[in-house]
């Protein structure tokens, strides 16, 4: 579930909103529940990591009779795999696949049994079989596995993406769950469509081993299909940008994976070029290239959509049904949730935001924690949750090296801190 990168916001520091405290806080009893569903901080924690130190907070002040449900959140990127893989019940095996830049490299491979999951995930995504194998690109071709002075779209491919379809099927996956977030490639999808069985054809007549963008402009045609059964492909992602254009994969996303303003231009024709090319190779419309949402994570929905019939889903709304989100809002009392920084884009996001979101409709309180707070997104919380509140984490005057290292115990402090501010307001 990417999101659209935003332009620099101001940052306030501290911001609190109008908090009344007591409908909740006069309840503190064993029987109270509180709700912690965070999102990962980026280069600071996991979600499960933030999870714990909110939980941790909570029960410094308010004592361990409280009753408090973690529920990590994921975006789709790091932590898809084990988030619903680990509250399904199932397991995780690690393989051996290609890296980003083609190294070899341990990769999780989920496996979750449909029988398990409740029945709006089922009536969601309608399984129709029993084991479900999940992926998350971000640990096989993620931006994070490869060092800055080696990110850009020409070095990196998703051969390894493939190499773990391929080893799913023959583990006998009835469906497959790839979740795109934190992507470093580019590459329309060839990387994994060559370990399917899909292979670039230079002029030469010879074939192109390990394709990187690099490579594109010697590719004079495809040959070969998939030569597997692949399973049903479902792909969770909540952007709906298209695959070419100004609001296309190179122009949105190549910037934050290296790619220069002057080349944005030239790799989003090289990239048409081929997009046409591999459509008219599998017999599919060349209109695919327009469908929204095949430009997140450089085009591998576009890719495995043309190959393998791949569909999206709504990446919050598979996670909000997988982890039964709502049941869980409606039975808490209070609801702690958060991200790494808390800005605009945050407000058009389908994590934390969409939470309280959730959390308004039932009528229940939620309090944000962010790394980072724009202060315009804080007052519109104010405005429209006038019930919730948006806190950051980071202390006043701590350098940015110091608040990620310390992020969980930042947080653990400022949950810490609202909870007994609340008790102060309650008496």
């Amino acid at each position: 579930m990417q999101t659209e990168p935003s332009a620099p916001k101001k940052i306030c520091r501290i911001h609190h909103s109008t908090l009344d405290v007591r409908p909740w806080i006069a309840t503190v009893s064993t029987s109270m529940h509180v709700l912690a569903a965070f999102d990962k901080f980026k280069d600071s924690m996991t979600a499960a990591a933030a999870c714990q130190a909110a939980a941790a907070g909570v029960r410094t002040i308010l004592g361990d009779a409280i009753t408090i449900t973690e529920a990590p959140l994921t975006d789709g990127g790091e932590g898809f795999c084990s988030i619903l893989t680990h509250s399904a019940g199932g397991h995780i095996e690690q393989h051996k696949v290609s890296g980003p830049l083609g190294e070899e490299i341990d990769a999780p491979l989920g496996w979750v049994d449909a029988r398990n999951l409740s029945a709006t995930t089922n009536e969601f995504i309608p399984f129709s079989g029993r084991r479900i194998a999940v992926i998350e690109m971000a640990s096989v071709a993620g931006l994070e596995q490869v060092p800055n002075a080696q990110r850009h779209p020409r070095n990196c491919t998703t051969t390894g993406v493939g190499e773990l379809i391929r080893i799913a099927t023959a583990s006998n996956a009835d469906a497959i769950l790839l979740g795109i977030g934190g992507s470093a490639t580019s590459d329309l999808g060839l990387g994994a469509l060559e370990s399917l069985g899909i292979k670039c054809v230079a002029r030469n007549g010879q074939t192109i081993s390990n394709t990187t963008p690099e490579q594109w402009p010697f590719i004079e045609k495809f040959e070969g299909s998939i030569d597997i059964e692949v399973p049903p492909i479902y792909i969770a992602c909540d952007v709906d940008n298209p695959l070419l254009g100004e609001r296309g994969a190179a122009a949105v996303y190549g910037p934050q994976k290296g790619l220069q303003p002057n080349e944005i231009e030239p790799f989003d024709k090289l990239s048409k070029t081929l997009a046409t090319q591999l459509c008219a190779h599998c017999n599919r419309p060349s209109e695919l290239m327009n469908v929204p949402g095949n430009g997140a994570a450089g085009g591998i929905g576009f890719g495995l959509k043309v190959s393998c019939r791949a569909e999206f889903v709504s990446g919050f709304d598979l996670v909000q049904s997988w982890l039964d989100l709502k049941t869980k809002v409606v039975e808490a009392d209070l609801v702690l949730t958060g991200e790494g920084k808390f800005d605009q884009s945050s407000l058009a996001g389908k994590g934390p935001y969409s939470l309280l979101e959730q959390a308004h409709r039932c009528g229940k309180q939620c309090i944000i924690f962010a790394g980072a707070v724009d202060s315009a997104a804080a007052d519109t919380v104010s405005e429209l949750f006038p019930k919730s509140a948006v806190y950051t984490i980071t202390p006043e005057n701590c350098s940015l090296p110091e608040a990620l290292a310390n992020g969980a115990r930042n947080l653990d402090v400022k949950v810490s801190e609202v909870m007994h501010s609340a008790q102060l307001h309650d008496g």
